[in-house]
C-alpha cells in the first residue's frame, strides 16, 4: 500500500514551487547585504513634491532586496525615499522569506512602517507589494492600526482573495494530513489558500478600510493567483487595473510584474502620485 507521506510531501513541494510568489533570481550573498542602488536610505528626506515615503513588501520566497531589484531604482530616480523590509523568516531558511504566519509578518511590516516614518518625519507612507506582499499589509491597515500611517496600498498581483493555484487546493482534502503539512512547513502558503481561516477573517465585513487608497495591478497570465481576478478589490477608493487593458501584447506572468516590468512601474508611479499620473501604454516600457 502506498504510503500517504510519499505523496503528501512531493504534493506540498510541488504546491510551495507554484505558489512562489517571488523566487529570487539570485538568492545570494545580495541579500544579505545593504543595497547599493540608493533604497534603504535613512537620510533620506521626502520632496515636497513626493512627501510620503514608499516601503516595498516583498512576497512569498522573496526578500528586501532580489524583489526590488528592479522597481527600487525605479522610484528612487524619480525623487522617491523608498525603503523594504524582509518578514516572515523562518528559523533556518536564509534569504527565501515570507514564510511564516501571514498575521504574525504584518505585526513585523507595522513596526518597520513605524521605523520609516520616525527616520523621514513624514506622517504617512505609501506601501507597495508584490503578491502576499499585496494582501498582508491589508492586515496591517485593518487591526494593526494602519490605517492611521498609511495613504496608499498598491498591490501587484496581490493574493487578496487566496488562490486556487489552478485547482491543485482542491485537492487537498483527498490526501489526510497535506494541510497540515503545508501549515508546519509554510503558513503564509497555508493562509493564501482560498477559504482559509486567516483570509475569511481578513475579507470579513468587507476589503477596505476609510482613508486609504487601494490600487491592483493583475495579469491575465498570472499561474499563481488564480484565478486573477481573486487579486481584485471592492469597496471605497479601490482602482483595479488588468494589465493586458494597458498594454495588449503584455504577456508578463506573476513573477514578472513584480520583478521587471516597467510598464507596471509606470502605474505604480501613477498610483502613488494620481495627479501627476501619465497614461500607462505599450510605450511606457521605455519611459
Amino acid at each position: 500500500m502506498l504510503h500517504w507521506k510519499r505523496v503528501i510531501r512531493p504534493l506540498a513541494a510541488f504546491l510551495l514551487a507554484a505558489a512562489a510568489v517571488t523566487v529570487p533570481s539570485a538568492a545570494s550573498a545580495r541579500a544579505a547585504t545593504a543595497p547599493s542602488s540608493g533604497w534603504n536610505d535613512y537620510a533620506c528626506v521626502p520632496s515636497a513634491a513626493h512627501p510620503r515615503p514608499v516601503v516595498l513588501v516583498h512576497g512569498t520566497f522573496g526578500n528586501s532586496v532580489d524583489n526590488w531589484l528592479g522597481l527600487a531604482p525605479y522610484l528612487k530616480h524619480r525623487g522617491y525615499c523608498v525603503y523594504s523590509l524582509d518578514y516572515g523568516q523562518l528559523p533556518g531558511v536564509p534569504f527565501f522569506h515570507g514564510l511564516g504566519p501571514v498575521e504574525k509578518s504584518a505585526g513585523q511590516l507595522d513596526a518597520f512602517v513605524d521605523k520609516v516614518l520616525a527616520a523621514t518625519g513624514a506622517e504617512k507612507a505609501d506601501i507597495v507589494g508584490h503578491s502576499q506582499g499585496g494582501m498582508m499589509p491589508r492586515h496591517y491597515l485593518r487591526f494593526l492600526g494602519g490605517a492611521a500611517e498609511v495613504n496608499a496600498l498598491v498591490g501587484i498581483a496581490p493574493s487578496n482573495h487566496g488562490t486556487t493555484l489552478g485547482g491543485l487546493t482542491a485537492l487537498l482534502p483527498y490526501f489526510p494530513g497535506a494541510a497540515d503539512l503545508l501549515n508546519e512547513a509554510t503558513p503564509a502558503l497555508a493562509d493564501q489558500v482560498a477559504g482559509s481561516d486567516f483570509l475569511t477573517r481578513l475579507n470579513a465585513g468587507g476589503d477596505t478600510v476609510p482613508g486609504v487608497r487601494y490600487t491592483v495591478i493583475a495579469t491575465r497570465y498570472d499561474q499563481v493567483v488564480t484565478p486573477y481576478r481573486s487579486s481584485y478589490l471592492t469597496g471605497p477608493n479601490v482602482r483595479n487595473v488588468l494589465l493586458q487593458d494597458l498594454c495588449p501584447v503584455d504577456l508578463s506572468e506573476h513573477l514578472a510584474v513584480g520583478l521587471f516590468d516597467r510598464i507596471v512601474f509606470h502605474e505604480v508611479a501613477n498610483a502613488l502620485d494620481p495627479a501627476r499620473a501619465k497614461p500607462t501604454t505599450c510605450a511606457s516600457a521605455f519611459s
